[in-house]
């Protein structure tokens, strides 16, 4: 069982103003894992016309957020350390979905990692995977 709750984890996301831009929306927290949606919209698009890189490392970035909290609680300073993505196939215009499940929950550090979806793609063959680390803060 998550130790945060979805009603938390919106209350926070309201100050993230990155996220409240792209629309982004949490659909499951685990206890170390959370499943999210970036929803198609004209703003995340490149030219081209598939989803930007920027608008999937977003999605990475806060479903980890997400995962850590659901492992840890509330601790609102737990950071981003590192961030590395492979772009498999450009996704075309419509919902992404990142799901991010932890590999090793530390005392200082999480890892984990995000496999990113389209909703527009029939086979779900990933469109992106990310690797994460975070830090968290020593007086949690």
């Amino acid at each position: 069982m998550a130790k945060i709750t979805l009603a938390e984890i919106e209350e926070i996301s309201t100050e993230l103003k990155w996220v409240t831009m792209l629309g982004v929306s949490v659909e499951e927290i685990g206890e170390g894992s959370a499943r999210l949606r970036l929803p198609a919209s004209d703003s995340v698009l490149r030219p081209g016309g598939t989803v930007s890189g920027p608008a999937m490392m977003t999605l990475a970035d806060f479903a980890m957020y997400v995962a850590v909290l659901g492992a840890i609680g509330r601790v609102e300073m737990a950071l981003t350390t590192n961030l590395s993505i492979n772009f498999l196939r450009p996704p075309p215009p419509g919902d992404l979905v990142g799901e991010c499940r932890l590999l090793k929950l530390g005392k200082r550090l999480a890892y984990g990692e995000v496999l990113i979806t389209s909703a527009a793609i029939e086979n779900d063959d990933p469109v992106a995977h990310a690797t994460l680390t975070y830090s968290i803060p020593p007086d949690r």
